[in-house]
């Protein structure tokens, strides 16, 4: 069940692009003995899909989290600048895992 979903704009010289992300409920995963939580970012390209997991729900939303802020601050879009989302530069919203704080922008880099 989808539950919440976040838009970014990528800004071209032909107009802009809105970049979904959606987030879907943690859900059980019996074959890992663990908490999974879907996710998918939805590129020009193509959607790109994957899921955090965690010992219970609230640590397979963080990680969910933390996996999106990496797969944006690591992308080509992002590298251009052209990727925003109330401003280019302010960052994205997503808490950021330790190893990938230094790759953080704007508000992100404040409060993340």
């Amino acid at each position: 069940m989808l539950i919440a979903t976040r838009i970014l704009t990528l800004r071209g010289e032909s107009g802009d692009a809105e970049i979904p992300i959606r987030i879907f409920a943690p859900e059980r995963d019996e074959s890992m003995g663990c908490w999974k939580c879907r996710y998918a970012v939805e590129w020009p390209a193509g959607k790109f899909e994957s899921q955090g997991y965690g010992e219970d729900a609230v640590q397979a939303i963080v990680i969910a989290f933390q996996k999106i802020s990496a797969e944006l601050y690591t992308s080509d879009e992002h590298k251009s600048g052209r990727l925003g989302w109330n401003e280019p530069g302010d960052g994205y919203g997503f808490p950021m895992a330790k190893p990938t704080r230094d790759l953080a922008a704007g508000h992100d880099k404040e409060f993340y």
